[in-house]
Protein backbone atom coordinates (compact mmCIF):
# COMPACT_ATOMS: atom_id res chain seq x y z
CA UNK A 1 0.00 0.00 0.00
CA UNK A 2 1.46 3.38 -0.90
CA UNK A 3 1.91 5.62 2.11
CA UNK A 4 -0.01 8.87 2.28
CA UNK A 5 2.69 10.33 4.48
CA UNK A 6 3.93 10.33 8.04
CA UNK A 7 1.70 11.00 11.03
CA UNK A 8 2.81 11.48 14.63
CA UNK A 9 0.47 11.07 17.58
CA UNK A 10 1.37 12.58 20.94
CA UNK A 11 -0.04 10.30 23.65
CA UNK A 12 -1.35 6.72 23.60
CA UNK A 13 -4.62 7.37 25.42
CA UNK A 14 -7.79 5.73 24.08
CA UNK A 15 -8.35 8.55 21.55
CA UNK A 16 -4.71 8.36 20.44
CA UNK A 17 -4.97 4.59 19.90
CA UNK A 18 -8.22 4.93 17.92
CA UNK A 19 -6.72 7.72 15.78
CA UNK A 20 -3.59 5.64 15.12
CA UNK A 21 -5.70 2.69 13.92
CA UNK A 22 -7.86 4.86 11.64
CA UNK A 23 -4.85 6.61 10.08
CA UNK A 24 -2.90 3.36 9.60
CA UNK A 25 -5.89 1.75 7.86
CA UNK A 26 -5.95 4.71 5.47
CA UNK A 27 -2.32 4.20 4.58
CA UNK A 28 -0.47 6.66 6.82
CA UNK A 29 2.84 5.70 8.47
CA UNK A 30 1.97 6.27 12.12
CA UNK A 31 4.26 6.75 15.11
CA UNK A 32 2.91 7.21 18.65
CA UNK A 33 5.02 8.82 21.39
CA UNK A 34 3.89 8.16 24.96
CA UNK A 35 5.48 9.53 28.15
CA UNK A 36 4.36 6.54 30.26
CA UNK A 37 5.65 2.98 29.94
CA UNK A 38 2.16 1.73 28.99
CA UNK A 39 -0.68 2.62 26.58
CA UNK A 40 -4.21 3.67 27.54
CA UNK A 41 -3.70 6.94 29.43
CA UNK A 42 -6.33 7.01 32.18
CA UNK A 43 -7.59 3.59 31.04
CA UNK A 44 -4.85 1.66 32.84
CA UNK A 45 -4.56 -1.20 35.32
CA UNK A 46 -2.46 -2.48 38.22
CA UNK A 47 -2.23 -5.47 40.52
CA UNK A 48 -1.53 -5.39 44.24
CA UNK A 49 -1.42 -8.24 46.74
CA UNK A 50 -3.39 -10.58 44.47
CA UNK A 51 -6.07 -7.99 43.65
CA UNK A 52 -6.44 -6.58 40.12
CA UNK A 53 -7.73 -3.02 39.68
CA UNK A 54 -8.79 -1.00 36.64
CA UNK A 55 -7.24 2.34 37.51
CA UNK A 56 -9.44 4.67 35.49
CA UNK A 57 -12.83 4.71 33.73
CA UNK A 58 -15.02 1.86 34.94
CA UNK A 59 -18.23 2.20 32.90
CA UNK A 60 -18.43 0.62 29.45
CA UNK A 61 -21.19 1.79 27.08
CA UNK A 62 -21.54 1.95 23.29
CA UNK A 63 -19.32 -1.01 22.36
CA UNK A 64 -20.18 -0.33 18.70
CA UNK A 65 -17.42 2.31 18.59
CA UNK A 66 -14.84 -0.41 19.30
CA UNK A 67 -16.52 -2.79 16.87
CA UNK A 68 -16.33 -0.07 14.19
CA UNK A 69 -12.53 0.04 14.50
CA UNK A 70 -12.17 -3.71 14.03
CA UNK A 71 -14.56 -3.67 11.06
CA UNK A 72 -12.58 -0.80 9.55
CA UNK A 73 -9.31 -2.67 10.08
CA UNK A 74 -10.88 -5.87 8.74
CA UNK A 75 -9.86 -7.85 11.82
CA UNK A 76 -12.06 -10.32 13.76
CA UNK A 77 -12.91 -8.55 17.04
CA UNK A 78 -13.51 -11.82 18.93
CA UNK A 79 -9.79 -12.68 18.61
CA UNK A 80 -8.94 -9.50 20.52
CA UNK A 81 -11.88 -8.52 22.66
CA UNK A 82 -15.08 -9.91 24.19
CA UNK A 83 -17.79 -8.34 26.30
CA UNK A 84 -21.16 -9.14 27.85
CA UNK A 85 -24.19 -6.99 28.57
CA UNK A 86 -25.03 -6.36 32.25
CA UNK A 87 -28.60 -6.97 33.39
CA UNK A 88 -28.27 -4.21 36.01
CA UNK A 89 -26.99 -0.74 35.09
CA UNK A 90 -26.41 0.35 38.70
CA UNK A 91 -27.52 -0.18 42.31
CA UNK A 92 -28.50 2.99 44.18
CA UNK A 93 -28.45 3.55 47.95
CA UNK A 94 -30.03 6.75 49.30
CA UNK A 95 -29.21 8.60 52.52
CA UNK A 96 -32.76 7.88 53.80
CA UNK A 97 -32.23 4.11 53.48
CA UNK A 98 -34.18 3.62 50.23
CA UNK A 99 -32.60 1.42 47.56
CA UNK A 100 -33.15 1.04 43.82
CA UNK A 101 -31.82 -1.50 41.33
CA UNK A 102 -31.63 0.08 37.88
CA UNK A 103 -32.46 -2.98 35.76
CA UNK A 104 -31.50 -3.01 32.10
CA UNK A 105 -35.04 -4.22 31.41
CA UNK A 106 -37.22 -1.06 31.18
CA UNK A 107 -40.46 -2.38 32.58
CA UNK A 108 -38.60 -3.98 35.49
CA UNK A 109 -36.74 -0.71 36.14
CA UNK A 110 -39.88 1.47 35.94
CA UNK A 111 -41.73 -0.94 38.27
CA UNK A 112 -38.79 -0.83 40.70
CA UNK A 113 -38.88 3.00 40.74
CA UNK A 114 -42.58 2.87 41.57
CA UNK A 115 -42.27 0.21 44.29
CA UNK A 116 -39.13 1.55 45.98
CA UNK A 117 -39.56 5.30 45.57
CA UNK A 118 -43.22 5.83 44.72
CA UNK A 119 -42.14 7.39 41.39
CA UNK A 120 -44.88 6.61 38.81
CA UNK A 121 -43.57 4.08 36.26
CA UNK A 122 -45.08 6.23 33.49
CA UNK A 123 -42.69 9.09 34.37
CA UNK A 124 -39.69 6.79 33.98
CA UNK A 125 -40.88 5.44 30.61
CA UNK A 126 -41.61 8.96 29.33
CA UNK A 127 -38.20 10.25 30.46
CA UNK A 128 -36.28 7.44 28.77
CA UNK A 129 -38.29 7.95 25.60
CA UNK A 130 -37.42 11.68 25.56
CA UNK A 131 -33.79 10.85 26.36
CA UNK A 132 -33.65 8.57 23.29
CA UNK A 133 -35.21 11.22 21.03
CA UNK A 134 -32.84 13.94 22.31
CA UNK A 135 -29.83 11.71 21.69
CA UNK A 136 -30.90 10.52 18.24
CA UNK A 137 -32.22 13.82 16.87
CA UNK A 138 -29.82 16.31 18.50
CA UNK A 139 -27.00 14.59 20.37
CA UNK A 140 -25.68 12.52 17.48
CA UNK A 141 -25.18 15.70 15.47
CA UNK A 142 -22.84 16.99 18.19
CA UNK A 143 -20.88 13.81 18.75
CA UNK A 144 -20.37 12.80 15.14
CA UNK A 145 -19.34 16.07 13.45
CA UNK A 146 -16.89 18.89 13.96
CA UNK A 147 -18.76 21.98 15.15
CA UNK A 148 -16.10 24.28 13.69
CA UNK A 149 -16.84 23.01 10.19
CA UNK A 150 -20.58 23.58 10.29
CA UNK A 151 -20.81 23.38 6.49
CA UNK A 152 -20.59 19.59 6.93
CA UNK A 153 -24.08 19.59 8.47
CA UNK A 154 -26.97 18.92 6.14
CA UNK A 155 -29.89 21.35 6.47
CA UNK A 156 -32.14 18.37 7.16
CA UNK A 157 -30.05 17.33 10.18
CA UNK A 158 -29.99 20.88 11.51
CA UNK A 159 -33.73 21.38 10.97
CA UNK A 160 -34.48 18.11 12.81
CA UNK A 161 -32.23 19.14 15.72
CA UNK A 162 -33.90 22.56 15.98
CA UNK A 163 -37.35 20.99 15.84
CA UNK A 164 -36.54 18.71 18.79
CA UNK A 165 -34.67 21.31 20.89
CA UNK A 166 -37.18 22.37 23.51
CA UNK A 167 -36.58 25.44 25.64
CA UNK A 168 -36.11 23.26 28.73
CA UNK A 169 -33.28 21.30 27.06
CA UNK A 170 -31.40 24.49 26.22
CA UNK A 171 -32.35 27.02 28.87
CA UNK A 172 -33.04 24.94 32.02
CA UNK A 173 -30.43 23.29 34.19
CA UNK A 174 -30.44 19.49 34.24
CA UNK A 175 -31.81 19.67 37.80
CA UNK A 176 -34.70 21.94 36.76
CA UNK A 177 -35.42 19.66 33.79
CA UNK A 178 -35.48 16.60 36.07
CA UNK A 179 -37.68 18.34 38.67
CA UNK A 180 -40.26 18.84 35.91
CA UNK A 181 -40.04 15.17 34.93
CA UNK A 182 -40.21 13.41 38.31
CA UNK A 183 -42.23 13.70 41.50
CA UNK A 184 -39.75 12.20 44.00
CA UNK A 185 -36.49 13.80 45.12
CA UNK A 186 -34.69 10.45 44.83
CA UNK A 187 -35.56 10.12 41.12
CA UNK A 188 -34.35 13.69 40.53
CA UNK A 189 -31.07 12.91 42.32
CA UNK A 190 -30.61 9.69 40.33
CA UNK A 191 -30.97 11.47 37.01
CA UNK A 192 -28.99 14.55 38.14
CA UNK A 193 -26.01 12.22 38.58
CA UNK A 194 -25.56 11.98 34.80
CA UNK A 195 -24.00 15.48 34.80
CA UNK A 196 -20.99 13.93 36.55
CA UNK A 197 -20.38 11.77 33.47
CA UNK A 198 -18.56 14.75 32.02
CA UNK A 199 -17.46 16.32 35.28
CA UNK A 200 -20.26 18.89 35.46
CA UNK A 201 -22.69 20.34 37.96
CA UNK A 202 -26.37 19.34 37.42
CA UNK A 203 -27.51 22.66 38.91
CA UNK A 204 -25.62 24.58 36.19
CA UNK A 205 -25.24 22.19 33.22
CA UNK A 206 -28.07 22.32 30.64
CA UNK A 207 -31.08 19.98 30.43
CA UNK A 208 -29.51 18.71 27.19
CA UNK A 209 -27.43 16.32 29.34
CA UNK A 210 -30.67 14.36 29.87
CA UNK A 211 -29.62 12.49 26.69
CA UNK A 212 -26.85 10.67 28.64
CA UNK A 213 -29.20 8.20 30.46
CA UNK A 214 -30.29 6.96 27.02
CA UNK A 215 -26.86 5.37 26.53
CA UNK A 216 -26.87 3.62 29.87
CA UNK A 217 -30.53 2.73 30.35
CA UNK A 218 -31.83 2.33 26.77
CA UNK A 219 -28.75 1.07 24.93
CA UNK A 220 -27.21 -0.70 27.93
CA UNK A 221 -24.09 -1.09 30.05
CA UNK A 222 -21.53 -3.76 29.26
CA UNK A 223 -18.61 -5.51 30.87
CA UNK A 224 -15.41 -6.20 28.91
CA UNK A 225 -14.00 -9.62 29.77
CA UNK A 226 -10.76 -9.15 31.67
CA UNK A 227 -11.86 -5.72 32.91
CA UNK A 228 -11.64 -2.26 31.31
CA UNK A 229 -7.92 -2.71 30.60
CA UNK A 230 -8.88 -5.22 27.91
CA UNK A 231 -10.18 -2.26 25.82
CA UNK A 232 -6.72 -0.66 25.94
CA UNK A 233 -4.98 -3.98 25.23
CA UNK A 234 -7.24 -4.80 22.26
CA UNK A 235 -6.74 -1.39 20.62
CA UNK A 236 -2.99 -1.43 21.24
CA UNK A 237 -2.68 -4.89 19.66
CA UNK A 238 -4.86 -3.87 16.70
CA UNK A 239 -2.78 -0.73 16.13
CA UNK A 240 0.46 -2.77 16.14
CA UNK A 241 -1.09 -5.28 13.76
CA UNK A 242 -1.81 -2.39 11.38
CA UNK A 243 1.81 -1.28 11.48
CA UNK A 244 1.64 1.55 14.03
CA UNK A 245 4.99 2.12 15.79
CA UNK A 246 4.85 2.85 19.52
CA UNK A 247 7.54 4.65 21.51
CA UNK A 248 6.93 4.34 25.27
CA UNK A 249 8.82 6.30 27.96
CA UNK A 250 9.15 8.92 25.23
CA UNK A 251 8.23 12.41 26.33
CA UNK A 252 7.45 14.86 23.54
CA UNK A 253 9.10 18.15 24.54
CA UNK A 254 7.76 20.29 21.79
CA UNK A 255 5.78 20.38 18.55
CA UNK A 256 7.87 21.87 15.74
CA UNK A 257 5.95 24.59 13.95
CA UNK A 258 7.20 26.70 11.09
CA UNK A 259 5.36 29.31 9.03
CA UNK A 260 1.98 28.24 10.35
CA UNK A 261 2.52 24.54 9.73
CA UNK A 262 3.15 21.64 12.13
CA UNK A 263 6.27 19.84 10.91
CA UNK A 264 7.30 17.41 13.62
CA UNK A 265 8.11 16.86 17.28
CA UNK A 266 11.17 17.05 19.54
CA UNK A 267 11.72 13.88 21.59
CA UNK A 268 14.86 13.44 23.73
CA UNK A 269 16.58 16.26 21.86
CA UNK A 270 15.85 14.68 18.46
CA UNK A 271 13.71 16.27 15.76
CA UNK A 272 11.28 13.77 14.26
CA UNK A 273 9.54 15.17 11.20
CA UNK A 274 6.05 14.35 9.93
CA UNK A 275 3.28 15.57 7.62
CA UNK A 276 0.74 15.86 10.38
CA UNK A 277 0.65 15.88 14.18
CA UNK A 278 -2.26 14.75 16.35
CA UNK A 279 -2.12 15.70 20.03
CA UNK A 280 -3.91 13.34 22.40
CA UNK A 281 -2.55 15.38 25.32
CA UNK A 282 -4.79 17.77 27.28
CA UNK A 283 -5.34 20.77 24.98
CA UNK A 284 -4.18 23.25 27.64
CA UNK A 285 -0.95 21.27 28.10
CA UNK A 286 -0.52 21.11 24.31
CA UNK A 287 -0.64 24.91 23.94
CA UNK A 288 1.34 25.75 27.07
CA UNK A 289 4.13 23.17 26.88
CA UNK A 290 4.24 21.66 23.39
CA UNK A 291 3.55 24.85 21.41
CA UNK A 292 4.80 27.31 24.09
CA UNK A 293 1.78 29.48 23.32
CA UNK A 294 0.77 31.12 26.61
CA UNK A 295 -1.98 33.19 25.02
CA UNK A 296 -3.80 30.23 23.46
CA UNK A 297 -3.37 28.23 26.71
CA UNK A 298 -4.98 31.07 28.71
CA UNK A 299 -7.89 31.17 26.28
CA UNK A 300 -8.60 27.48 26.98
CA UNK A 301 -8.82 28.33 30.69
CA UNK A 302 -11.62 30.84 30.17
CA UNK A 303 -13.96 27.88 30.52
CA UNK A 304 -14.46 26.32 33.91
CA UNK A 305 -12.50 23.09 34.43
CA UNK A 306 -14.38 19.85 35.03
CA UNK A 307 -14.29 18.06 38.37
CA UNK A 308 -11.56 15.59 39.28
CA UNK A 309 -11.71 12.42 41.38
CA UNK A 310 -10.37 10.86 44.54
CA UNK A 311 -10.14 7.08 44.17
CA UNK A 312 -9.32 4.43 46.76
CA UNK A 313 -8.53 0.94 45.48
CA UNK A 314 -9.38 -1.49 48.26
CA UNK A 315 -8.83 -5.22 48.45
CA UNK A 316 -11.80 -6.34 50.59
CA UNK A 317 -11.44 -9.65 52.40
CA UNK A 318 -15.07 -10.76 52.12
CA UNK A 319 -17.94 -10.41 49.63
CA UNK A 320 -21.12 -8.34 49.70
CA UNK A 321 -24.08 -9.98 47.95
CA UNK A 322 -26.12 -6.73 48.12
CA UNK A 323 -23.60 -4.95 45.86
CA UNK A 324 -23.19 -5.27 42.09
CA UNK A 325 -20.74 -4.17 39.40
CA UNK A 326 -21.75 -0.47 39.75
CA UNK A 327 -23.01 0.98 43.05
CA UNK A 328 -23.84 4.51 44.19
CA UNK A 329 -24.25 5.71 47.77
CA UNK A 330 -25.80 9.18 47.48
CA UNK A 331 -25.06 12.19 49.65
CA UNK A 332 -27.85 13.65 51.80
CA UNK A 333 -27.69 17.03 50.02
CA UNK A 334 -26.66 16.91 46.37
CA UNK A 335 -26.93 20.67 45.77
CA UNK A 336 -24.59 21.34 48.68
CA UNK A 337 -22.14 18.68 47.44
CA UNK A 338 -21.85 20.41 44.04
CA UNK A 339 -21.57 23.84 45.66
CA UNK A 340 -18.53 22.49 47.54
CA UNK A 341 -17.00 20.93 44.41
CA UNK A 342 -17.35 23.91 42.07
CA UNK A 343 -17.58 27.00 44.33
CA UNK A 344 -15.52 26.40 47.44
CA UNK A 345 -13.38 23.79 45.58
CA UNK A 346 -13.58 21.42 48.54
CA UNK A 347 -15.01 18.04 49.57
CA UNK A 348 -18.54 17.92 50.95
CA UNK A 349 -18.52 16.18 54.39
CA UNK A 350 -21.11 13.63 53.17
CA UNK A 351 -19.88 12.78 49.64
CA UNK A 352 -21.64 10.61 47.06
CA UNK A 353 -19.60 7.38 46.86
CA UNK A 354 -19.31 5.21 43.75
CA UNK A 355 -18.05 1.63 44.06
CA UNK A 356 -17.09 -0.53 41.09
CA UNK A 357 -16.47 -4.24 41.76
CA UNK A 358 -15.35 -6.27 38.74
CA UNK A 359 -15.24 -9.55 40.72
CA UNK A 360 -19.06 -9.41 40.49
CA UNK A 361 -18.68 -10.21 36.78
CA UNK A 362 -15.55 -12.30 36.71
CA UNK A 363 -13.58 -14.29 39.26
CA UNK A 364 -9.80 -14.14 39.20
CA UNK A 365 -9.72 -10.36 39.76
CA UNK A 366 -9.34 -11.00 43.51
CA UNK A 367 -8.49 -13.97 45.76
CA UNK A 368 -11.33 -16.46 46.27
CA UNK A 369 -14.28 -15.06 48.28
CA UNK A 370 -12.83 -11.53 48.24
CA UNK A 371 -13.62 -8.37 46.23
CA UNK A 372 -11.69 -5.61 44.43
CA UNK A 373 -13.32 -2.28 45.28
CA UNK A 374 -12.72 0.81 43.18
CA UNK A 375 -14.13 3.50 45.50
CA UNK A 376 -14.49 6.98 44.04
CA UNK A 377 -15.83 10.36 45.08
CA UNK A 378 -15.98 13.48 42.92
CA UNK A 379 -13.20 15.91 43.77
CA UNK A 380 -12.69 19.57 42.90
CA UNK A 381 -10.06 20.42 40.29
CA UNK A 382 -6.62 20.96 41.82
CA UNK A 383 -5.97 24.59 42.75
CA UNK A 384 -3.39 23.82 45.44
CA UNK A 385 -5.75 22.61 48.20
CA UNK A 386 -4.19 20.96 51.30
CA UNK A 387 -4.74 17.47 49.90
CA UNK A 388 -2.46 15.77 52.44
CA UNK A 389 -4.91 16.82 55.20
CA UNK A 390 -8.07 16.43 53.14
CA UNK A 391 -7.52 12.91 51.74
CA UNK A 392 -7.30 11.08 55.12
CA UNK A 393 -10.41 13.03 56.27
CA UNK A 394 -12.32 12.08 53.11
CA UNK A 395 -11.24 8.45 53.57
CA UNK A 396 -12.66 8.38 57.10
CA UNK A 397 -15.93 9.91 55.92
CA UNK A 398 -16.26 7.36 53.13
CA UNK A 399 -15.58 4.50 55.54
CA UNK A 400 -18.11 5.80 58.12
CA UNK A 401 -20.76 6.26 55.44
CA UNK A 402 -20.27 2.79 53.92
CA UNK A 403 -20.04 1.12 57.34
CA UNK A 404 -23.38 2.67 58.36
CA UNK A 405 -25.09 1.72 55.07
CA UNK A 406 -23.64 -1.81 54.89
CA UNK A 407 -23.88 -2.36 58.66
CA UNK A 408 -20.35 -3.59 59.18
CA UNK A 409 -16.88 -2.21 59.90
CA UNK A 410 -15.57 -1.61 56.37
CA UNK A 411 -12.15 -0.46 57.54
CA UNK A 412 -11.44 -3.82 59.22
CA UNK A 413 -12.03 -5.55 55.85
CA UNK A 414 -9.43 -3.57 53.85
CA UNK A 415 -6.46 -5.87 53.13
CA UNK A 416 -4.64 -3.66 50.66
CA UNK A 417 -5.00 -0.06 49.51
CA UNK A 418 -3.84 2.33 46.80
CA UNK A 419 -4.92 5.94 46.21
CA UNK A 420 -5.29 8.20 43.17
CA UNK A 421 -5.94 11.90 43.75
CA UNK A 422 -6.23 15.07 41.60
CA UNK A 423 -2.49 15.85 41.91
CA UNK A 424 -1.43 12.34 40.82
CA UNK A 425 -3.98 12.38 37.99
CA UNK A 426 -2.42 15.62 36.73
CA UNK A 427 1.13 14.22 37.03
CA UNK A 428 0.35 10.92 35.28
CA UNK A 429 -1.92 12.11 32.51
CA UNK A 430 -1.00 15.81 32.05
CA UNK A 431 -4.67 16.64 32.64
CA UNK A 432 -4.44 20.25 33.75
CA UNK A 433 -5.59 20.71 37.41
CA UNK A 434 -6.41 16.98 37.45
CA UNK A 435 -9.66 17.69 35.58
CA UNK A 436 -10.91 14.38 34.21
CA UNK A 437 -12.79 15.87 31.25
CA UNK A 438 -10.91 19.09 30.45
CA UNK A 439 -13.63 21.72 30.63
CA UNK A 440 -16.98 21.27 32.37
CA UNK A 441 -20.39 21.60 30.69
CA UNK A 442 -21.57 24.11 33.28
CA UNK A 443 -22.92 26.56 30.73
CA UNK A 444 -25.44 26.47 27.92
CA UNK A 445 -22.72 27.15 25.36
CA UNK A 446 -20.23 24.61 26.71
CA UNK A 447 -20.67 22.15 23.82
CA UNK A 448 -19.96 24.92 21.30
CA UNK A 449 -17.01 26.31 23.26
CA UNK A 450 -15.10 23.03 23.57
CA UNK A 451 -11.87 23.17 21.58
CA UNK A 452 -12.17 21.98 17.98
CA UNK A 453 -10.42 18.88 16.58
CA UNK A 454 -8.16 20.85 14.25
CA UNK A 455 -6.16 24.03 14.65
CA UNK A 456 -7.43 27.20 13.00
CA UNK A 457 -3.89 28.67 13.11
CA UNK A 458 -1.53 25.78 12.47
CA UNK A 459 -1.94 23.64 9.38
CA UNK A 460 -1.46 19.91 9.94
CA UNK A 461 -2.15 20.09 13.70
CA UNK A 462 -5.09 18.13 15.16
CA UNK A 463 -6.48 17.39 18.63
CA UNK A 464 -8.21 14.30 20.06
CA UNK A 465 -9.24 13.12 23.52
CA UNK A 466 -11.38 14.13 26.45
CA UNK A 467 -10.31 17.79 26.61
CA UNK A 468 -11.57 18.62 23.09
CA UNK A 469 -14.79 18.13 21.07
CA UNK A 470 -17.01 16.17 21.64
CA UNK A 471 -15.88 15.54 25.27
CA UNK A 472 -14.66 13.08 27.88
CA UNK A 473 -15.42 9.42 28.52
CA UNK A 474 -14.51 6.44 26.33
CA UNK A 475 -17.29 6.71 23.68
CA UNK A 476 -16.68 10.43 23.10
CA UNK A 477 -12.90 9.96 22.95
CA UNK A 478 -13.46 7.30 20.30
CA UNK A 479 -15.71 9.77 18.44
CA UNK A 480 -13.07 12.50 18.62
CA UNK A 481 -10.75 10.12 16.74
CA UNK A 482 -13.39 9.47 14.05
CA UNK A 483 -14.16 13.21 13.61
CA UNK A 484 -10.47 14.13 13.44
CA UNK A 485 -9.51 11.46 10.92
CA UNK A 486 -12.49 12.55 8.81
CA UNK A 487 -11.16 16.11 8.82
CA UNK A 488 -7.66 14.89 7.93
CA UNK A 489 -9.08 12.86 5.04
CA UNK A 490 -11.01 15.85 3.66
CA UNK A 491 -8.11 18.28 4.09
CA UNK A 492 -5.61 15.80 2.64
CA UNK A 493 -7.83 15.27 -0.43
CA UNK A 494 -8.12 19.03 -0.99
CA UNK A 495 -4.34 19.44 -0.69
CA UNK A 496 -3.79 16.52 -3.04
CA UNK A 497 -6.17 17.96 -5.64
CA UNK A 498 -4.47 21.39 -5.35
CA UNK A 499 -1.07 19.81 -6.08
CA UNK A 500 -2.19 18.02 -9.23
Amino acid sequence: MSSKGRAIIVGAGIAGLATAIRLAVQGWQVQVFEINSYPGGKLSWFEQDGYAFDAGPSLFTQPQYIEDLFALANEPIQDYFQYVQSDVACRYFFANGKQVTAWADHSKFAAEMETQLGEPAANVHAYLQRSATTYNKIGKLFVEKSLRHWRQFSWKEVATAIKHSSKSLLMSSLNAYNEQAFTTKEAVQMFNRYATYNGSNPYKAPGMLSLIPHLELNVGTFYPKGGMISITNALHRLAEKKGVQFHFNSKVDRIIESAGKAEGVVVNGRNIMADLIVSNADVYFTYKHLLRNELAAKKVLKQERSSSALIFYWGIKTSFPQLGLHNIFFSDNYAEEFRHLFQTKSFYPDPTVYINITTKMESGQAPEGKENWFVMINAPANVGQPWSEWIPEARQRIISKLSAQLQCDVEALIETEAVLDPVTIEQRTASYMGSLYGTSSNSRMAAFLRHANDSAQIQGLYFVGGSVHPGGGIPLCMQSAAITVNLIQKQYKLKHVAHH
